[in-house]
């Protein structure tokens, strides 16, 4: 008993963390871990691939914990394209869950998801939304292009990948959720506008989005 209450304890402590950041920082978290690992050409994430998603989630800093039971736990952003296939202003969300996939206790993790058709748009976009309940998520593929990949993950319709201590890889996320945080998007909009909203109504990105859309920005979608 004195175990669960210790790791309650202690996850209740990081939430308060993350609650302590703003909208504004965690933006700038993401634009710099986004261009860090597009930078890197042998070994981010494909372009065509980039081109070819609906939508890109970041999440800077995941926690993890792993004393007696794992968990996750962070804050970050999804972005659309829109109908011209432009990239359409940011939403703000969670990631909670047990320990699926990658279990490497006590450090954080900067993750990436790319949103490969409009359905699991749709659902990521919902209040709530487990990850390889309604859609098939693999490990993306890194690397300069996904001719080589497997068509396995080719057909998979989100494809995730983390980067801790400096490592880059696609990594299995299949069991954790993704939560609106309406928190973060009355920050940056003035109103507690759910994500859904957010793409259908186009706001006004706030200034703080300006460096990760000019990420996104040079990664048209195909075709276009």
């Amino acid at each position: 008993m004195r175990h669960i209450v210790s790791v309650v304890l202690c996850l209740g402590m990081a939430s308060a963390s993350l609650l302590a950041d703003t909208a504004a920082e965690r933006l700038g978290q993401s634009a710099t871990v986004l261009k860090e690992v597009l930078a890197a050409p042998d070994k981010g994430i494909p372009e065509d691939l980039l081109r070819k998603a609906h939508c890109v989630v970041v999440v800077p800093g995941v926690k993890q914990g792993a004393f007696i039971v794992g968990a996750k736990y962070g804050r970050g952003f999804l972005v659309c394209r829109t109908a011209a296939g432009s990239w359409g202003a940011p939403g703000a969300l969670r990631i909670e869950g047990g320990s699926v996939g990658f279990q490497i206790g006590g450090s954080e993790t900067d993750v990436i998801m790319l949103v490969m058709d409009e359905r699991s748009m749709k659902g990521i976009l919902s209040s709530k939304f487990t990850l390889g309940g309604a859609a098939d998520v693999a490990a993306g593929p890194v690397g300069r292009s996904s001719t080589a990949q497997t068509d396995a993950t080719m057909n998979a319709k989100i494809l995730s990948y983390s980067r801790s201590r400096g490592v880059f890889a696609g990594v299995a996320l299949t069991g954790a959720s993704l939560r609106q945080d309406l928190d973060q998007n009355t920050e940056m909009y003035g109103t507690p506008i759910p994500n859904d909203a957010v793409v259908s109504t186009k706001p006004k990105p706030p200034a703080a989005a300006a460096e990760l859309l000019a990420v996104l920005g040079k990664y048209p979608a195909a075709g276009k």
